[in-house]
């Protein structure tokens, strides 16, 4: 039997100044003054359709993602902010987060987006290495990078993320350990440093650029790890690092499979129907006109997901986690029991990748590792 999760809310906020071209989100290039008003009003009469899915349950957090969202205004998020409490119930200890680019940065926006509640900030910073942000597409430069995190912290943001890639195209492991001794002096409660893919309906799928060698690669990993760890760092995903206590609420909720609602053009949610036993996956309109059109739907996919794969998609995401998860909150978030997928455990465990006890959890091999332990799950 299915039991309810925690509950968090995703807002995606399409629209990028230029879109980058390793870049595979729905994200689309703003063109002229941007539509806040509309935007907003749709968005809070999308979560109306969507309200029917809360069945009682606080939100534990909150992410704006894009896109860019702090490209629109303080007022823009004052009015949805309202809106939003008309609707919901927000969680004492509430996380509250935005992504935000360094070059739409500005000290009196910021300043009152904390104000009206926005606790923790994501920056996407990618590299502060000049030629790497020009191979990148970013439009903005080191300077404004650097700026961007002192008005953060200037604004009153004590908890915040700073993005950044290696592996780019070039980068010797001087410049990708450069890259991190320059966001760790800046004392960020959390990084996300991960290496670049080339993902298809991308630029760089259609010309790619020249990467680093797979040993090159290898070393700035390890030499990366090494200096996160020594700062104190806890690798707690496989591309996310936390201060103590300062893991990200509401990834850790996508991964533990915890519900969300997802509004905004092209956004994603879960849902858990508990009296139903059943699993949603939802998916909204993704065009942004499409989104604003008062005679198309918002809602463009509802897949329930088959009983016999709810635990694969379950520890699929529990296990990017390094201590994966508790096999009781398994069995209590997909009314199973690991007999579900007893196979590809004793695969993953006989090839030394799972440990299970309380938890189940990827071995040090299994971390090392984690694409091939995964696929087990996958292909079963």
């Amino acid at each position: 039997m299915l039991h309810l999760p925690p509950l968090s809310l995703y807002i995606h906020v399409p629209w990028c100044i230029r879109k980058c071209p390793y870049c595979d989100f729905n994200s689309h290039q703003a063109e002229g003054d941007l539509p806040e008003r509309e935007y907003i009003q749709a968005l809070l009469a999308d979560l109306d359709e969507d309200l029917r899915w809360v069945q009682g349950r606080e939100i534990h957090s909150i992410f704006f993602g894009g896109g860019t969202p702090s490209l629109l205004s303080a007022r823009a998020y004052e009015v949805l902010f309202k809106g939003l409490k008309q609707r919901l119930t927000f969680a004492k200890d509430i996380e509250i987060t935005l992504e935000a680019n360094p070059g739409t940065f500005e000290a009196e926006k910021f300043s009152a987006y904390r104000k009206l509640g926005i606790n923790r900030l994501s920056i996407g910073i990618q590299s502060f290495q000049p030629e790497h942000l020009q191979k990148l597409g970013r439009v903005h430069d080191r300077e404004q990078a650097l700026r961007a995190i002192k008005l953060a912290k200037k604004a009153g943001f004590d908890n915040f993320n700073l993005d950044l890639m290696h592996g780019l195209p070039g980068q010797t492991v001087e410049q990708a350990l450069d890259d991190l001794q320059q966001a760790l002096a800046f004392k960020p409660t959390h990084l996300s440093w991960y290496q670049l893919t080339i993902e298809p309906n991308t630029e760089f799928y259609k010309r790619p650029p020249q990467l680093p060698e797979d040993d090159a690669l290898w070393d700035i990993q390890e030499a990366g790890l090494a200096l996160l760890a020594e700062h104190g760092f806890d690798h707690y995903e496989i591309s996310a690092h936390c201060q103590p206590g300062k893991a990200s609420k509401h990834n850790l909720n996508y991964w533990q499979f915890g519900d969300y609602l997802g509004i905004g053009a092209g956004a994603h949610g879960k849902i858990t129907l508990a009296d139903a036993n059943v699993i949603y996956r939802t998916q909204k309109t993704r065009l942004p006109r499409d989104y604003l059109n008062p005679d198309k739907t918002f809602l463009t996919g509802k897949q329930t997901i088959e009983p016999e794969d709810i635990g694969l998609e379950c520890l699929m995401n529990g296990l990017r986690l390094r201590e994966g998860m508790l096999v009781d909150d398994f069995e209590y978030r997909t009314g199973l029991t690991l007999d579900a997928v007893a196979e590809p455990v004793a695969k993953a465990r006989k090839l030394g990748l799972l440990n299970v006890d309380k938890r189940i959890y990827p071995t040090d091999k299994g971390q090392q590792y984690l694409n091939e332990l995964l696929a087990l799950f996958l292909t079963e």
